[in-house]
């Protein structure tokens, strides 16, 4: 298989499967279990969630050791499975091999054991791993699609109805084992997003992360409140798919691989801001987004600018759509 899929042609040319099961099995890590999730739903699969906590033996030896022994991980098996995580791949190994090879086996990320232990591999393109069941995408997948955004967005268009366009949604991380986001750096975020849009006359959707902290949103919501701003302040629920439905630009902080991937779905302009710290991975990822032409890095301006958008999802299930068609012929 190459590492790149034509999905439109993919999508045509399989036939009705019927209805589908599907299984996202993470060891709980929400970036993930996301990315899982993303891939049954373009399948039209309801996903049932399975998260697996194996012990220390067990985690030590992953991925080549045996799967623990969990309650929920028995039959009937599903029709996919997709996993994503070095924890997980034990038990993408057992399922496989328990369903008899009827189970489609699809692992996010590489599995740190030969690909071809597996149906279908997902690796991001600076990861060297390829092979002929491998595919290699620029970003990662992840849940939205255009109708979802579209219809999110308008539950939201009173509570913005105030703010200047354009509108900028401004996706906030936090600190992580790459990356500072402490006090200082969140003050500076908040006095550079306050000279943007004083600048450029724009309304501001913010929305943090778990990650960035009450402390560091609290900063953002007290630096931007006499701005044509909203801040969420980390209660209730995340407007993040409803802001970026809403946006005619992003600014992003460089500090994760999924929110700077899912800006560039959108194929609106978006804007890195830059973090302390990175590693020679995040580097090569940013610098790949800003040759493809979807991300600059952000300096202040707001310009306008189009791309194709990126959308790895999409890529990724149509192979598996290829994977289950071609089952169902020699079955």
């Amino acid at each position: 298989m190459s590492t790149r899929t034509e999905p439109d042609t993919a999508a045509t040319a399989t036939a009705d499967l019927g209805p589908l099961t599907g299984w996202a099995l993470t060891a709980g890590g929400m970036g993930h279990e996301v990315q899982c999730l993303g891939i049954l739903e373009a399948l039209g699969i309801e996903p049932v969630i399975k998260r697996v906590d194996p012990g220390k033996l067990h985690r030590a030896m992953a991925p080549w050791g045996p799967a623990a022994r969990h309650r929920d991980i028995a039959p009937p098996w599903p029709d996919v499975l997709v996993v994503s995580g070095r924890q997980s791949i034990p038990y993408a190994r057992a399922i496989r091999r328990r369903s008899g090879g009827r189970t489609v086996t699809v692992v996010l990320q590489s599995p740190g054991a030969p690909a071809s232990w597996f149906d279908l591999v997902w690796v991001p393109e600076h990861d060297r791993l390829r092979g002929e069941n491998v595919i290699a995408t620029l970003t990662s997948p992840h849940r939205l699609t255009h109708e979802r955004l579209a219809s999110e967005a308008e539950g939201y268009l009173a509570d913005i109805a105030h703010l200047p366009r354009p509108l900028v949604t401004v996706l906030v991380g936090g600190a992580s084992s790459a990356y500072t986001f402490s006090s200082r750096e969140a003050r500076k975020l908040a006095e550079d997003l306050r000279a943007f849009a004083t600048r450029h006359g724009c309304g501001l959707l913010v929305t943090p992360s778990r990650r960035t902290g009450l402390g560091k949103t609290a900063i953002l919501k007290e630096s931007l409140a006499d701005l044509p701003a909203v801040v969420w302040d980390l209660t209730g629920e995340n407007p993040y798919f409803p802001y970026m439905g809403l946006a005619d630009a992003f600014i992003v902080t460089c500090d994760s691989v999924n929110m700077l991937g899912e800006a560039t779905f959108t194929g609106k302009p978006v804007y890195a801001y830059r973090l302390p710290g990175g590693t020679p991975k995040f580097q090569q990822f940013q610098e790949a987004l800003v040759d493809f032409g979807a991300v600059r890095w952000f300096d202040g301006s707001l310009d306008s600018w189009t791309y194709r958008p990126l959308d790895a999802t999409t890529e990724v299930a149509a192979a598996v759509r290829q994977l289950l068609a071609a089952r169902v012929r020699t079955s």
